[in-house]
């Protein structure tokens, strides 16, 4: 069964912390925070203060998705917020194992992640080092995205270096998951979902989280 990362692109922000607590008790296992710079992705969102002010509501695991260039310059200050995952982009950073190493260094879990464009070989020699890999299944930057079929291909790709090399990282999707798009991508090796307008959209997000575990049983 998939764990599910509801993300809080597509919370109500004015009752962010009720929404929060509707997908905690829902059965939720992470919490998606999308970091976005108005470069790396037209968009802007959340910044360091945003994690920090919902760290002490939670229990849930937060997980920090930088969608920003040159993410190394923020890692210390997310970590100082009270992310629990902190992913980085391969095409971010020309030095993405640095990044990820700045993450290690904060005892924090790295993340490593690509776009739709990008290959797995891209990230193989950094595979070692990381706790989780977030196949990006639609173009970062924008919800509501439909989910692109053929980055199922690199999740079965990941899968297999994960076992041949006896690695245990995570791998996540994120971008236009729903409880029919979500069992190929499980099939294929997906441990983590990331979902945002279908859970928050929803007249009853506790029962998306239970759609889209139930997809995967």
């Amino acid at each position: 069964m998939i764990k599910i990362a509801p993300s809080i692109l597509s919370a109500d922000y004015v009752n962010l912390q009720r929404d929060i607590e509707k997908v905690d008790k829902g059965g939720a296992e992470l919490l998606h925070i999308d970091i976005m710079d108005g470069a790396f992705v037209p968009a802007l969102s959340y910044g360091p203060g945003w994690v920090k002010a919902i760290k002490p509501i939670t229990n849930l695991t937060l997980d920090v998705h930088m969608m920003v260039q040159n993410p190394e310059r923020y890692i210390d200050d997310f970590a100082d917020a009270g992310a629990d995952i902190i992913g980085v982009h391969k095409e971010a950073t020309p030095h993405i194992h640095r990044a990820l190493q700045m993450i290690k260094n904060r005892n924090v879990k790295a993340e490593v992640v690509i776009n739709p464009g990008t290959p797995v070989s891209a990230i193989t020699p950094v595979l070692y080092m990381v706790d989780q890999v977030l196949v990006m299944t639609v173009n970062p930057g924008f919800g509501g995205q439909k989910f692109l079929p053929e980055t199922v291909k690199k999740i079965t790709e990941l899968d297999k270096i994960k076992k041949e090399q006896g690695l245990n990282f995570d791998i996540e999707i994120d971008g236009g998951v729903n409880e029919t798009t979500v069992v190929g991508a499980y099939k294929a090796g997906a441990t983590v979902a990331v979902a945002g307008s279908y859970i928050f959209n929803a007249d009853d997000p506790v029962l998306k989280i239970k759609a889209l575990k139930d997809a995967t049983r």
